[in-house]
């Protein structure tokens, strides 16, 4: 056979393996085809409308009670804590005269209560502890604290539970902030001082403000694409209801809690992926798009596409061996689809299938759906806020979107399908127009920013 036929041969295997993907998808209601852009995003935004209202919605809208328009002083020091896992990190932050974030003492300890359960006394003695050095030098503490919270108008939040694996008994309903400066008072340092709580994604969009305070953006949002996926941006206060305030000029930072959107059209795998989880019909949009969850949906889509004969052999329904499948291993196979050794191969092999070269495109097409279908989802996401707000209608003053997330920055096909649909869809078909950035240390610089506006 010469070159050019067998070249022509595998252009045609490729468009006949696409294909036959994309209808085995459709047939699970999990193609990208199908999905109405603008009917997501329009129900995106009655969701968040809803929420603002407080007439129940799946989307939280918490108020963080945190100013996008507060100034930020300059050369002021402040004890920042960034708690969201089973790490804590304690350090000394204050932004110069150019508005460049400066940090000092950084150190990295253990979350009281992710090696082994802890009492809550025991849990703000240890976090008292860490702070010890760094009291001297500031009365001022901007607290990130990445758990479910109600945020209150002092600016502190009340727990209403933990994730993660970190168990603290007793935190439940407990003011952390009060709670927190009532230990450092025990423990000897008496002066009046000030705590702020905010969550990772209200850090991420204030450190994106700052790392890019010369430049002139409409609006900002905070955007969070990685084990679980989050948004928050600048709402007017005015159009917040739940709050209260007949007019106003100011603005106030919402923490969409857009992981729990439950208005995305689910497929046949979402609801069975959901149904696995330990919160079953919570958390849909996440478990939709996030890294976290694109293991388990990939792993779903191999038994059936095995059972249903996608792949080079049929196993009978209930016989497929399964393999757990990470986010990791999807991008493994698409760095390395000859490597035997890789995951999604070797799934195959445990299911007596030595991978041909259709089996592999397979693999790939698979994955390309599913990370595009993502892709769509967080483009809805993105441009309803932007709807809602009116922004980001000027190129020469596009939305500042701080992003962060394993998924966003690692996933080898993720950003270049996210370009796609932001050019193709919001710039030309919405004429919505956002920058993408990435801060450094963001969720320090962050909460930085947050704390010294008390």
């Amino acid at each position: 056979m010469n070159l050019q036929m067998e070249k022509e041969q595998g252009e045609v295997l490729t468009v006949k393996v696409k294909q036959k993907v994309q209808d085995f998808m459709s047939g699970y209601r999990m193609d990208c085809k199908s999905i109405d852009l603008d009917a997501v995003c329009a129900a995106f935004i009655d969701e968040m409308t809803a929420g603002l209202t407080d007439q129940g919605s799946s989307l939280a809208m918490i108020p963080t009670y945190i100013r996008m328009d507060s100034v930020v002083p300059r050369n002021e020091k402040v004890i920042v804590i960034d708690a969201g896992g089973s790490n804590l990190r304690v350090a000394l932050v204050w932004f110069d005269d150019q508005e460049k974030p400066v940090i000092e003492g950084l150190s990295f300890y253990k979350m009281p209560g992710s090696d082994q359960p802890v009492s809550r006394d025991v849990f703000y003695q240890t976090i008292a502890e860490y702070l010890k050095p760094l009291l001297p030098y500031s009365r001022k503490i901007g607290f990130c604290f990445s758990y479910p919270t109600e945020m209150q108008a002092s600016r502190d939040g009340r727990v209403l539970a933990l994730t993660k694996e970190v168990v603290v008994h007793g935190l439940e309903g407990d003011m952390i902030g009060e709670n927190l400066l009532k230990t450092i008072r025990e423990m000897g340092f008496p002066e009046e001082r000030s705590v702020v709580i905010l969550n990772d994604t209200v850090a991420c969009l204030l450190s994106g403000a700052f790392a890019n305070a010369d430049r002139v953006f409409d609006s900002y949002i905070g955007l969070i694409v990685g084990t679980g996926t989050n948004t928050c941006y600048v709402e007017k206060t005015a159009a917040i209801p739940k709050l209260h305030i007949e007019t106003s000029d100011e603005t106030m930072l919402i923490n969409i809690e857009s992981g729990g959107y439950g208005g995305a059209p689910r497929g046949q795998i979402d609801v069975e992926v959901d149904q696995r989880t330990t919160n079953p019909g919570d958390q849909k949009f996440e478990k939709m798009i996030s890294g976290h969850y694109q293991g388990m949906m990939f792993e779903a889509l191999m038994v059936h596409g095995l059972e249903d004969g996608l792949f080079s052999r049929r196993i009978p329904a209930g016989e497929v061996k399964i393999s757990k499948i990470g986010a990791k291993d999807l991008d493994e196979f698409l760095f390395y689809p000859y490597d035997e050794n890789r995951v999604l191969l070797r799934f195959l092999a445990d299911n007596g299938i030595q991978a041909t070269k259709q089996d592999r495109l397979v693999l790939y097409y698979l994955i390309d759906e599913l990370i595009e279908r993502t892709a769509i989802f967080v483009t809805a996401n993105i441009s309803a806020v932007m709807s809602k707000t009116g922004s980001g209608t000027n190129p020469c003053r596009p939305v500042c979107v701080t992003a962060d997330g394993s998924t966003f920055y690692k996933s080898k096909m993720f950003r270049d399908k996210l370009a796609h649909y932001v050019k193709t869809y919001m710039n030309e078909k919405k004429g919505q127009y956002c920058d993408f950035v990435k801060a450094e240390n963001g969720n320090l610089v962050g909460t930085a920013a947050a704390g010294l506006q008390a």
